[in-house]
């Protein structure tokens, strides 16, 4: 006869006692920390941590920055007039490409070739935003493994968000702020070519165009917009079997720049190569970037001067977009119109006009 009495043997499945809190998990510890976190540093605190290099301080202030919201407008405007008016002799860089081309390794190698010179470089990586998900990798500082560790560099990934031009909304600011931080060399390493390259080029002292051989990228050279703006072609990846493919796009490029009028600087673009990977070339780059300063140092500063000025206007429109979509009245009309409008009832022409009406009545 089998004994159906139980055993007393402890069975695996026998709920333990759990443990007690500790000094350091207890409720009140938890609470501190939470506080901790909420707390965030002053306005002024920010703005002494940027000028004295401090990188927490101008992460800080950049997130700030990039922030929609509007208490954190009020406080990133008041660092951005703190921080503008100091004094600086910086050459900020605009680096774009198709993507693919090697924008972040060579950025690498040109920031490495920087920082063992003994300079101090800021990198402004901007990451492509998915229209779908609304997200961002921000992938930069794990392809550049090397230059984040360096202590000489600042890497700051941004979202490019619904920024024409691969360019992050606030990216102008974030320059100020690593200017004031002491940073010699700014470069702005934009999502890819774009039919609104035009921001890039419009906040950078130097603008330089990232080019593949033998990828069918040789005819890309003889179209108008990004050509025209660019100060120096770079052929990258010109190594092992790729060379000759190179050299033969080299003289394309070449070419295809003399078809394009000379530039008001005067200063008459390059097409160089070199091989980010292997570190060939690299110096050679940095030397027509000094060669350029050089000669079109006058220059330079009134293009700064008219860069501000569209900054300006830039931000006026910016600020008008954002009143218009904010308006609760603006918000209820629009969701009544745009359903007329997909099914043809209203014209979108008509609809926008009522829209602006209501904005402009609400002003008066």
């Amino acid at each position: 006869m089998i004994s159906l009495k139980k055993n007393n043997k402890i069975s695996a499945l026998e709920e333990k006692e759990g443990i007690h809190l500790t000094d350091v998990s207890n409720e009140a510890s938890i609470a501190k920390i939470k506080n901790f976190r909420k707390r965030q540093p002053s306005v002024a605190s920010l703005i002494q941590g940027i000028r004295d290099g401090d990188k927490t301080a101008l992460s800080r202030a950049i997130t700030l920055v990039e922030s929609k919201n509007k208490t954190h407008l009020v406080q990133a405007n008041q660092i951005i007039e703190a921080c503008i008016a100091d004094k600086k002799n910086t050459l900020r860089i605009g680096i774009t490409g198709v993507p693919g081309v090697g924008k972040s390794t060579f950025i690498e190698a040109l920031g490495k070739y920087l920082t063992n010179q003994g300079k101090k470089v800021a990198v402004l990586a901007v990451d492509p935003t998915s229209s779908l998900s609304k997200g961002s990798i921000l992938g930069d500082k794990t392809r550049m493994e090397v230059l984040v560790r360096d202590e000489n560099a600042f890497i700051r990934p941004s979202p490019s968000g619904d920024s024409l031009g691969g360019v992050a909304r606030k990216t102008r600011e974030s320059i100020i702020l690593c200017e004031a931080a002491h940073f010699d060399i700014i470069l702005i390493e934009t999502v890819g070519v774009g039919q609104s390259e035009t921001a890039v080029h419009g906040m950078v002292d130097f603008f330089l165009l990232l080019k593949l051989a033998g990828a069918g990228d040789e005819l890309q050279g003889i179209k108008r917009g990004i050509m025209e703006m660019t100060d120096t072609v770079v052929i990258n990846k010109a190594d092992g079997k790729n060379k000759q493919a190179a050299n033969l796009a080299k003289i394309e490029f070449t070419r295809a720049l003399h078809f394009y009028p000379p530039k008001e600087n005067g200063w008459v673009p390059k097409v160089l190569q070199c091989s980010a990977l292997e570190n060939e070339g690299i110096s050679e780059v940095w030397q027509t970037i000094l060669n350029f300063k050089d000669t079109t140092a006058d220059a330079i500063y009134d293009k700064r001067k008219y860069q501000n000025k569209f900054w300006l206007l830039q931000t006026i429109e910016d600020n008008l977009k954002m009143q218009f979509y904010e308006d609760p009245a603006i918000q209820q009309q629009l969701e009544q119109l745009t359903t007329l409008v997909m099914n043809a009832k209203v014209s979108p022409f008509v609809a926008a006009e009522q829209l602006l009406a209501l904005h402009q009545k609400k002003l008066k």
